[in-house]
């Protein structure tokens, strides 16, 4: 269940996290822009409703159908979106991720059915006009079927936000927000389900808190600076590198397998996480638009100007009362990650590993949920103590999870994306990790591939 929880995650994330770029343009803007901007311009801020409205859900649109159906099924997303864009008033995010997949997947049907039935030379015309008129119809379709269906779904989602809000509740977001980061299901929350409800809201008001639910990277600081103080072994001797990293580098899956490795710290982040949403709530915080990744130095990019102090003290409180908590948890019932349980791990995985002295490795990936993050960070690391055996001929690469290349040979991964990596490519060799940082098991991998020169 969890996995297929993940995998649907992953894929409502997968839509928006590559347009992330585009996010960060619209948010810039109307940071810049608005009336209650840095730089308020009234002909400038006229790109504003237009980007939200139209350019974000087609690009999210267009990423989705491309998923499902290559580039054909990226265009006739688009198309079919215009229908649920044209039909509302508000932007369209919920609509653009069912529509921009469902038509793709039509469309594939669609020429599932046609293969071997058209005439050579009739190939493009057939192909041109099929998506044409499917697209036309579709996006009728969406128009009046889609459209109603989306706009309740909206107007429920923002009742229920709405009384959250009205009462005070909001903090209690942390409830499910945090266990669910642990669970890397971070991306899935943010780009799927929070991010089009701060869209909106930005449209109403210019920023919204929404942005600031899962980006907030204070729960997560708090335990790594108790880990700093009260860990113990490798946990502790990794602590100080993974609070930068997750700090300022904004890769909150940095100190998750720290709370695996002890998850009652998970009481510290959701108390840390509620007490900066209320921090936030109280002094009317809000972002422009998606932080991405989820550093101090994107939130402030993001922030709308009045904001920033407010910001920083729900960071601050968020941290504080994240490590007041965690600090007695590590102290009292901390795990001792000592060089013992190293050995252990080291032994395991050479057992995990034997396979690998076969064949000739050539091409390794480490993967995380979105490719991005933690896995590009885990790939430099690697890549520096590959190049430091002078196995220089090994390429390394960071992938999605859920779409790793068939011609890698051996996948690093966190082990709660075991199963993950395994049905994404079942041919190559696992090696499963719990630190990003201090792995016994890069190591371990290193020396086999060494003695496989």
């Amino acid at each position: 269940m969890k996995e297929k929880v993940q995998v649907f995650g992953r894929f409502l994330s997968g839509m928006v996290m590559p347009n992330i770029g585009a996010f960060i343009a619209w948010g810039l803007i109307t940071a810049l822009f608005i009336e209650t901007g840095w730089l308020p311009n009234e002909t400038f801020a006229q790109l504003v409703t237009p980007m939200s409205s139209m350019l974000l859900p087609l690009l999210i649109a267009y990423t989705g159908g491309t998923v499902i159906a290559g580039q054909r099924g990226g265009i006739i997303g688009a198309i079919a979106t215009m229908g649920v864009i044209v039909g509302s008033d508000v932007p369209m995010f919920i609509g653009a991720m069912i529509v921009g997949p469902l038509s793709a997947w039509i469309l594939k049907k669609f020429d599932k059915f046609m293969e071997n039935k058209v005439r050579a030379g009739f190939e493009m015309l057939v192909n041109n006009f099929s998506l044409g008129i499917i697209g036309a119809i579709l996006a009728l379709a969406a128009m009046k079927g889609i459209t109603p269906l989306v706009n309740m779904l909206n107007s429920v989602m923002a009742s229920g936000v709405g009384f959250f809000v009205d009462h005070g509740l909001l903090p209690l977001a942390s409830l499910f927000i945090e266990p669910a980061k642990v669970l890397f299901l971070n991306n899935a929350i943010n780009h799927g389900i929070l991010s089009p409800l701060g869209i909106q809201q930005v449209e109403e008001v210019g920023k919204s808190i929404f942005f600031l639910l899962e980006a907030n990277p204070g729960p997560g600081l708090g335990v790594l600076l108790a880990y700093c103080i009260a860990g113990k072994g490798s946990a502790k001797s990794s602590a100080p590198g993974a609070v930068i990293i997750h700090f300022f580098g904004g890769i909150h899956e940095i100190y998750f397998p720290y709370i695996l490795m002890n998850p009652l710290l998970l009481v510290a982040t959701i108390a840390g996480g509620a007490s900066g949403i209320f921090v936030f709530n109280l002094m009317n915080v809000g972002l422009t638009s998606t932080a991405s990744p989820g550093s101090i130095i994107a939130l402030l990019m993001m922030a709308e100007r009045h904001s920033y102090v407010g910001l920083l003290l729900g960071v601050a409180v968020a941290a504080v009362v994240s490590f007041v908590i965690a600090l007695p948890i590590l102290k009292f019932m901390g795990k001792d990650t000592s060089l013992e349980d190293a050995q252990k791990e080291k032994d395991r995985m050479k057992k995990q590993s034997k396979g690998i002295t076969d064949e000739k490795i050539h091409k390794i990936a480490f993967a995380c949920d979105a490719g991005m993050g933690s896995s590009a960070m885990g790939a430099t690391v690697l890549k520096k103590k590959l190049a430091a055996a002078g196995l220089t001929d090994i390429e390394v690469i960071h992938t999605p999870v859920s779409s790793i290349p068939a011609d890698v040979q051996i996948v690093v991964t966190h082990q709660e994306l075991g199963e993950r990596a395994a049905h994404s490519n079942p041919k190559a060799q696992l090696v499963l990790i719990t630190n990003f940082l201090a792995a016994p098991e890069y190591d371990v991998l290193v020396d086999q591939l060494s003695k496989n020169k």
